[in-house]
């Protein structure tokens, strides 16, 4: 397993300049599956998914899956967020990692997004028919990874992907790759690469994409079902690297200061940087901002988040002497336009 999963992590960033760099801003809007880029763990989501070298646990299947198998036993995380504040749309999520031995371990997440009722409208009817619909979003990661020596951890990650309504429907399969590697007197510096999104091309089928016609022939009328040939899409890869330092003014305090360097396929390229403040590892306080690289702010290739993010999390031991412990966190982060995306999460760890 050892050996199957550093042959398949030396293939990917192998070929990971052709699959990542290969893209520009002009191939903006391009892939689909956009899904895949919103992260819905509160904790990372403070600061703004920038924690590819210091993510863990089940938020690393989002991050950099070489960072799940630093954990204790076990882990579970309950996600909702609210996207896009005013638009009624909502991420759900939930993730279990299992440690497997000293040093390996098992991960599985489940994300859909919850788009509400739309009305149904039809050439005949623009106003509505008085039917809705919901369309529905889904994803399911399976992954492994492993630390060597307690310094250094890869892992990879197989995600399938679900985009349907009720008679159209496409999907495909996602991997993800990463590395992570700690140093440092007190483990104090980490840097993490974590390739994501390389997959399959999707494309829609189903019902919904034929229509009923007339023989486009003369002579004598009937009717027949033309079906129409949907356009393939790419997925949307990215190339993630990041390097965080631990600073601790006394054995309670420790303050973390993290840089992160987004290479996107479709879209303009990112940087950002963030501050975590820890208090016994039991309150923490976190805050970031990133920026698109070479776009000014009002112009059409500028993303929705206007780079400000920040965060809290709660965790406390479920009793005295007890390695459980029990987490509430929190993300914000701030939109434009919109009234700026809310994170919360659920946590048990042992």
């Amino acid at each position: 397993m050892k050996r199957l999963i550093l042959n398949v992590l030396i293939a990917a960033f192998a070929i990971s300049p052709a699959l990542t760099f290969a893209g520009n801003p002009d191939r903006q809007g391009e892939a689909g599956g956009y899904e895949l880029l919103l992260n819905p763990w509160a904790r990372n989501a403070g600061l703004h998914a920038m924690s590819t070298s210091m993510a863990y646990g089940v938020e690393a299947m989002q991050i950099n899956i070489a960072g799940l198998s630093r954990i204790g036993k076990n882990e579970i995380v309950l996600g909702h967020t609210i996207l896009f504040d005013g638009t009624g749309i909502n991420l759900n999520s939930l993730g279990y990692a299992q440690k497997m031995g000293e040093s390996g371990a098992f991960g599985i997440s489940l994300t859909s997004m919850d788009f509400g009722d739309i009305a149904v409208t039809t050439t005949g009817a623009p106003e509505g028919t008085g039917a809705t619909f919901s369309p529905n979003f889904f994803n399911i990661g399976l992954s492994y990874s492993h630390t060597f020596d307690k310094k250094v951890s890869v892992g990879i990650l197989l995600r399938g992907i679900s985009e349907s309504i009720a008679d159209v429907g496409a999907f495909g399969i996602a991997i993800d790759a990463g590395v992570q590697y700690v140093s440092g007197a007190d483990d104090n510096f980490k840097f993490g690469v974590s390739l994501r999104n390389i997959g399959s091309p999707m494309k829609f089928s189903g019902e919904g994409l034929s229509f009923p016609t007339s023989n486009p022939q003369g002579g004598v009328q009937y009717p027949i079902t033309v079906n129409q040939r949907a356009e393939g899409f790419e997925l949307p890869s990215m190339l993630n690297i990041g390097l965080s330092y631990d600073f601790y003014a006394t054995k309670d305090n420790r303050i973390t200061a993290l840089g992160n360097f987004t290479a996107n396929s479709f879209s303009v390229d990112q940087v950002g940087v963030g501050l975590e403040y820890a208090f016994r590892e039991m309150f923490m306080l976190r805050g970031g901002y990133r920026l698109d690289l070479g776009v000014p702010s009002n112009d059409a290739q500028h993303g929705v988040y206007s780079g400000l993010c920040a965060g809290v999390t709660v965790e406390v031991p479920l009793k005295k002497d007890s390695p459980g412990r029990f987490a509430v966190d929190y993300a914000y982060l701030a939109t434009n336009p919109f009234s700026g995306t809310h994170n919360f999460s659920l946590r048990y760890k042992m």
